[in-house]
């Protein structure tokens, strides 16, 4: 597996993964790096590990140098470019009347290119703006659709938790949700209760899924007869993290409601009547999923790149 560092051109932007080199930087130092568009200072997210070939994206570059004090200082006069560049694209898109929100810009190191991210309900025809712009800032213009989710992680926010969103904080990557996830861990299906400040199902309900799915397996579902060691019973509750069940048992004339760990609880038998395929249904309900896999809906937003670069006009 090859030695590799991983950083971040932004707070919680993706990772990427480098070859040190002879450098041997520390948890949250500044390196040069090169990428498609030139050379970027980025921070180390990752010290020097190996990794398995199959996470990294070929070709595997190597770092070019640590970041020096004058390369710090040219970061920051890009991050103050930018707010002004921010306000001047935000004035020619109402100009231009495009149906389009704009996020965030972003200088390339060198300042050879000025990225804007925008999100937009559908294609919008940006060819004129992208002339407009390219006029005033005498630099390669790209316009870049993203989803929203990424334009989340860029404003940053506070979640219903009362944190910083996650994925403005330590998420690299968007993980899959559905809706099937909140349906297992027994969450309101309120939408306004289980959906983030972007309006899809929140991230953190990925957290906890793995452990859901294995308990489910050891764990009886809700209603049905099982045997402790009291006797007989009727589930009532399932606790998935603790792995823990609660079951009704008979207490002379009446029932009391008992909490046993799950592996004290055992399913009964199938009944010996039926045979057939009615036999094999019944048999499979006790491991049966909660919902059939046509009701899981894929609620990731990957980048939907709708990308266009204009340059100046002395390049014409």
């Amino acid at each position: 597996m090859p030695l590799v560092i991983g950083v971040r051109f932004r707070n919680a932007g993706r990772r990427s993964y480098y070859q040190p080199g002879q450098l041997d930087p520390a948890l949250g130092a500044w390196v040069v790096v090169p990428t498609a568009q030139g050379p970027e200072v980025a921070e180390v997210c990752q010290t020097a590990q190996e990794v398995p070939e199959e996470k990294l994206t070929a070709p595997l570059r190597e770092a070019i140098r640590m970041a020096t004090p004058q390369d710090l200082a040219q970061r920051d006069a890009n991050r103050l470019k930018e707010k002004q560049a921010f306000e001047t694209c935000r004035e020619r898109i109402q100009k231009h009347g495009l149906d389009m929100k704009l996020v965030d810009v972003e200088y390339s190191f060198d300042n050879s290119k000025l990225t804007a991210f925008f999100t937009s309900g559908g294609r919008v025809d940006f060819r004129a703006l992208v002339k407009d712009l390219a006029g005033i800032f005498r630099t390669r213009i790209e316009l870049k659709q993203i989803g929203v989710r990424d334009e989340a992680r860029m404003l940053t926010g506070l979640g219903s938790c009362g944190r910083n969103l996650c994925c403005s904080q330590f998420l690299y990557e968007f993980q899959p949700v559905s809706i099937r996830m909140a349906k297992e861990q027994s969450l309101s299906l309120n939408p306004t209760k289980i959906s983030g400040l972007c309006g899809r199902l929140m991230c953190c309900l990925k957290y906890e899924q793995d452990q859901y799915e294995r308990s489910r397996k050891r764990m009886p579902r809700l209603g049905r007869e099982v045997i402790t060691p009291q006797g007989r019973g009727i589930v009532t509750a399932l606790n998935p993290l603790l792995e823990t069940v609660q079951v009704r048992v008979s207490s002379g004339d009446s029932y009391e409601i008992r909490q046993y760990p799950a592996d004290q609880v055992q399913k009964l038998g199938q009944p010996q009547a039926k045979a057939g395929p009615a036999a094999a249904v019944e048999a499979d309900k006790w491991d049966a999923p909660l919902d059939a896999d046509l009701d899981e809906e894929f609620l990731g937003t990957p980048v939907d790149p709708v990308c266009e670069a204009g340059q100046t006009p002395d390049e014409d």
